[in-house]
């Protein structure tokens, strides 16, 4: 994934019902779920939600752990270790780059 790539999925473009739309999750749902900090939406200067291409793809992950019985603590805490772990997984990468 190019640099330039990354930032575009980052950036946060769709409104709270396009996100609902894409990732065919209710707005309650989504509105739960930022309440929990399971999401992050960036805000507009007014204070309107905007969810970019990765906000997407988290819900997604959302929707597939609880859709196996993981309760929302629980997604929290798996969301939490895998972010860790690609972190931990750059890091490395950057190591291994400096190494050669």
């Amino acid at each position: 994934m190019t640099q330039s790539h990354r930032v575009r999925s980052d950036l946060g473009v769709y409104s709270i019902s396009v996100a609902s739309e894409l990732s065919q999750v209710g707005l309650q749902t989504l509105r739960l779920y930022e309440r929990r900090n399971l999401i992050q939406p960036q805000r507009t200067a007014g204070g309107t939600r905007r969810y970019s291409e990765d906000d997407i793809a988290r819900i997604r992950r959302i929707t597939d752990l609880v859709a196996t019985g993981v309760n929302l603590p629980g997604v929290d805490r798996i969301l939490a270790l895998e972010d860790e772990c690609a972190a931990l997984r750059a890091e490395l990468d950057a190591c291994r780059a400096g190494a050669e």
